[in-house]
Formats: structure tokens, C-alpha cells, sequence
């Protein structure tokens, strides 16, 4: 019998890209997210806002009535928010707080039990380099991917006795709707600021329209639901694997100015 996977943030961008490229592979692929793909898919969907928790229930119990288990679960959902902090609003940071991490917790708090039946059960979480690279103007984003890296470790120690293993993919820059989809903040520029914010923003659009694109993101994915022990994370992209190492040999300051002078 075919693998079942399950893919948050199904609509679009890596979620929609790995749930294609699985399909193709043989897997029985189920999408979720808050509404259906533009574009054309092959494989099952189900609505579910990972933000709701009823939602997240239902959902679970309607993919319990499908398939006997989950073999793979794949937390891709997530939001941007650019801007200064100090014009942020707590409401925004609540909402991306929400969907990056307390949806990922909700799904996958409550798939541990159809997790638990497969043979082989694994879990993968979308991180960023953004979260091991903190990117100004970007912070809230960079906080909820440092705090997926945690969830991911946490996970990963917790569930080893169920034979769960747990992986953090961290992209770099990806050619997705999620640049077009980012929240801009209100404040763009002002005396205080300068013009500071909307070139970090302008600089983090141009970075991802040149980057790579998502199925390369699903291909590691891939690469990763079939090794027998999955690494605890995996950077996507020769220059990001060079840009995590050198933030681990360099000294903080060094690293903090060189972001600086790029984002900044």
C-alpha cells in the first residue's frame, strides 16, 4: 500500500510544489489549507484552517476515517510580515505567531496518533535560514522560524521512544507567491527610518524572485522521507549551507554587521 503524507500550506509555493511532486511519486497525498490551490492538483485536499483548533480536529478525524495512518507529516505553512518593530502592531505578530507556529503545533499534536500506527513515521518541518540568520525588518518572521528549529529538537527528543523522527528543512531564498503574499508593514519610510525598510524589503523581494525554486525545496523533502534516519535539519542550497557554517566559525559581530550591511 502507497505511503500517506500529509502537507500543511498546500495552496501554494513549497506546500503545493511537494504535494505535486509526492503525488507523482506514488504517494497518497492529502493538502491542507485554508483554501484550494490555484492551479490544478492531482491530489486530495482538504480545507482546514491550522489556526483553528476545531478545524484541526475534524480534519484529523476525517483523514483517520481515509487512511489507517499517516507515515509523513510536513508542516509547510506559513506567512510574512515585513517591517520596523517599532511600528509593528501585537496583533500582527500574534497572527504570524499563530499560523508559523501554534497551527504547526495544533496539526501535529493532533496527527501523533495516526503517526504512531505507521511503520516508518516521520515528521518535517519548513524552517528558514531566516530563522538561523535573523533578518532585520523581517524580525517577526526570523522569530518564528528560530522557534520552529526548538519545536523540531523538542519534538525530535520526545517522540524518539515511538520511533518518530523528526527533520527541519531550512530554504533559503524561493521563487514563490509568498514574496507577493507578505504583509507590508504601514511605515515604509520616515524621517526616523529613512528609506531603511523599504530597501531591506525591496532587497529580500529581489533575493527571492532570483531564488530557487520550490521544487528543489520538495526534492530534498523527498530525498529526506526516504533516507533510514533523517538528519536532525537540512539547509537547502549550496550558498545558504555557506552561509550556516560561516554564522557558526564567525565572530557574532561580524556576522551581525555583514547582515547589517546587506539588510539593514
Amino acid at each position: 500500500m502507497n505511503k500517506t503524507v500529509v502537507i500543511s500550506g498546500a495552496s501554494s509555493g513549497i506546500g503545493f510544489a511537494t504535494a505535486n511532486f509526492l503525488q507523482s511519486k506514488g504517494y497518497n497525498v492529502i493538502g491542507l489549507s485554508r483554501k484550494y490551490p490555484i492551479e490544478q492538483y492531482k491530489f486530495k485536499y482538504l480545507l482546514c484552517d491550522i489556526t483553528k483548533e476545531t478545524d484541526v480536529v475534524n480534519c484529523c478525524n476525517e483523514i483517520n476515517k481515509l487512511f489507517d495512518n499517516v507515515e509523513v507529516l510536513i508542516n509547510c505553512a506559513g506567512m510574512g510580515v515585513s517591517g520596523a518593530l517599532e511600528y509593528s502592531s501585537l496583533e500582527e505578530g500574534k497572527r504570524i505567531f499563530d499560523v508559523n507556529v501554534f497551527g504547526q503545533f495544533l496539526l501535529t499534536k493532533n496527527m501523533l496518533p495516526l503517526l504512531r500506527k505507521a511503520k516508518s513515521p516521520r515528521i518535517i518541518n519548513i524552517g528558514s535560514v531566516a530563522g538561523i540568520l535573523t533578518i532585520p525588518f523581517q524580525t517577526f518572521y526570523s522569530m518564528t522560524k528560530a522557534a520552529i528549529t526548538s519545536f523540531s529538537e523538542g519534538l525530535r527528543i520526545e517522540l524518539a521512544p515511538f520511533n518518530i523522527q523528526v527533520s527541519t528543512v531550512h530554504p533559503g531564498d524561493i521563487q514563490t507567491g509568498f514574496t507577493k503574499n507578505r504583509e507590508m508593514p504601514k511605515t515604509i519610510e520616515n524621517s526616523l527610518y529613512n528609506e531603511r525598510i523599504k530597501v531591506s524589503i525591496e532587497r529580500m523581494a529581489r533575493d527571492e524572485e532570483n531564488g530557487m525554486s520550490a521544487l528543489s525545496v520538495s526534492k530534498v523533502i523527498f530525498k529526506l522521507i526516504r533516507k533510514k534516519r533523517m538528519p536532525i535539519a537540512k539547509t537547502v542550497g549550496f550558498q545558504y549551507k555557506v552561509f550556516v557554517l560561516l554564522n557558526r566559525l564567525l565572530p557574532k559581530k561580524l556576522v551581525s554587521y555583514v547582515i547589517k550591511k546587506m539588510y539593514g
